[in-house]
Parts: C-alpha cells; structure tokens; sequence
C-alpha cells in the first residue's frame, strides 16, 4: 500500500501536452487528461509550429504525439525534446501504424506508440506507464518492432556479451517496467547513477529508448522467462 501511495505521489500533478491535429480527437485526449485528478493538461495544440510554442514556454513531463501533423512529422518534435536533453517523455498516438513509421519514432526516443483506435482507459493506463518507466505499445505496433530485432542487423550474443553483469541486471529491470527510482532502490544505486549506466546500455544496444531497449531484452532473453532472472 506505501509503494502505491509513493506512485500516486510521483504521478501527482503531472502536466501533459497534447498534439494532435484533428480538433475531435484533440478534444477527446484532452478530456481524458482533464479527467484524471493526477494529471494536469498542460495545453492542447494542433501543429508542430503551436507545440515548439508551448514548449518554449514550458516543458511538460508528458507529450501525447500524433505523427502526421499538418506542418509536418511529430518525430521532429521528438527529436528536438532528445537533442535538448529535455526530461519530457513522448507516448505517440497515431493512426500511422506502418513499420517505418512506428520505427521511426522509436528510434528517434519515443517511449511508447499507440493507435488511435485505443480506449480512453488504455491511453491513460499506457500515459502512465510511460510515466512509472515503461514501454507501451499497442499489439500491432509490438509485432513490427519484433520483425525489425529478428533481422539479422543485431548480433545479440555479442550485445549481451558487451554488457557488465550490473549493466545486464539494470537492463533486465527497466525492460520489466521498473521506473529509474525503482531501479536505482532495488539496485542500491542512485537515481542519477541508474541514468548514467541506463546511457551507457542504451548505446551499447544501438538503441534510443526503453521500448527499444525492452525488446532487446527480449531477445536476449533477459526477460519472459527465456534467461536468467527469467
């Protein structure tokens, strides 16, 4: 009950942006965000010119992302928030369900990629998962990242072998959802001493983010009971 309570307390006040263009769906996301007493709606924009205006002003912990923007791509918008070391995590909700775009914003750092067609309590359960550490994706979008780890443009024994037990172990732990609080507790570390090895995996992998870096997990059998620790 005192960790549920500890999550609640992190996820209090939680501000979130969202981009979306058809006015809608941007009225439905931002009901849902208004709705929810632990969240906060930061603002509610339809291009990528209105959404690097209300980053100016303020950055939120949360962007909800729709990719085809009228003024452009949303991965832009990801890309600025990666190249500016912004702490503001990015859950994509779009109805570009296609490989190279799904693989497109998860490379470029997104945390997590939804359709459209999710219900309302599936894209809070999926904002607040990205906010405890995870990595939603809706089942389709799982299936093209699992096409693109079985390519053999990853060399998985050499990954795993490049990685240091602690390494290995911190990894195993943000592939099952722990946020870096978490991680840094059961790991006796420091929060910011679980980001700095969380980089270091991160580029050991090739990878740009947690969802990339939990089915690479996958695949080394870190975790679904595959490998050790499984």
């Amino acid at each position: 009950m005192a960790q549920g309570d500890s999550r609640v307390e992190r996820l209090a006040g939680t501000r979130v942006l969202v981009v979306e263009d058809e006015a809608r769906t941007r009225r439905r996301l931002a009901a849902v965000i208004d709705r929810d007493r632990q969240l906060t709606l930061a603002d509610a924009v339809g291009t990528l010119g209105e959404a690097d205006a209300a980053l100016d002003r303020s950055l939120p912990d949360l962007v909800l992302l729709d990719l085809g923007l009228p003024d452009g791509n949303g991965v832009r918008l990801i890309h600025r928030l990666q190249r500016e070391g912004a702490p503001t995590e990015v859950l994509v909700i779009s109805v570009m369900g296609d490989e190279a775009s799904v693989l497109a914003a998860i490379e470029a750092g997104a945390a997590g990629y939804l359709l459209k067609d999710s219900t309302d309590a599936e894209v809070l359960a999926a904002i607040r998962q990205v906010l405890e550490g995870g990595a939603p994706l809706s089942p389709s979008i799982a299936v093209h990242l699992m096409r693109r780890l079985k390519r053999p443009s990853h060399a998985p024994a050499a990954c795993e072998t490049a990685l240091t037990p602690r390494e290995t172990e911190l990894l195993r732990l943000i592939a099952k959802g722990l946020s870096y609080e978490e991680v840094a507790e059961v790991m006796g570390l420091r929060h910011s001493t679980v980001a700095t090895y969380a980089k270091i995996v991160y580029r050991k992998l090739q990878v740009h983010g947690r969802a990339e870096a939990a089915f690479e997990a996958m695949q080394l059998g870190l975790v679904g009971g595959r490998g050790p620790g499984g």
